[in-house]
């Protein structure tokens, strides 16, 4: 075997991956999301489609910020939405590996993506005392969705256990 240096890489030498046994996450402790989520062999996955808000004050006229709330309280509404969904196939949000989110630019907000909002609707469901699993996570800034009251989409997956 030749040992090369420059990239720290046994060559000639045969790598094998073994398999986990259970769902595994792994990142830093301090960190609210998992740098990657090993899954084994034959688990069943669900998926959601992306989820958006439900409105928040259906006294408030359709357009005004308090129809669907800020970028943290839509969140909060897809977040239940999902957990809703996992709970009807028997799965909890312990079970979700990871999540894609949508953020639109907030106009109430300077035009600036709230994902500190998202970011603390987040912290209510995952890495908690009740739920410790910190699923991985993509967060992407995005120029508009479906509806333009809607600051938010999350798109999640589970395994079953």
């Amino acid at each position: 075997m030749r040992y090369l240096t420059a990239l720290g890489l046994l060559i000639g030498t045969t790598v094998s991956a073994q398999a986990p046994t259970s769902v595994t996450f792994t990142g830093s402790p301090r960190s609210p999301i998992s740098s990657n989520v090993a899954i084994p062999a034959n688990k069943a996955y669900f998926w959601t489609s992306g989820t958006v808000p439900s409105v928040a004050d259906s006294t408030a006229p359709a357009g005004s910020p308090q129809r669907f709330g800020d970028t943290k309280t839509q969140g909060i509404s897809i977040l239940r939405t999902i957990e809703s969904q996992l709970k009807e196939k028997g799965l909890t949000m312990k079970d979700v590996v990871y999540l894609r989110v949508y953020v639109v630019s907030d106009k109430n907000k300077g035009n600036a993506f709230d994902y500190q909002g998202w970011f603390d609707a987040y912290a209510q469901f995952f890495g908690t005392a009740t739920n410790p699993t910190k699923p991985s996570r993509s967060t992407v800034g995005v120029a508009s969705l479906v509806s333009p009251e809607w600051l938010i989409e999350i798109e999640a997956f589970a395994v079953y256990p």
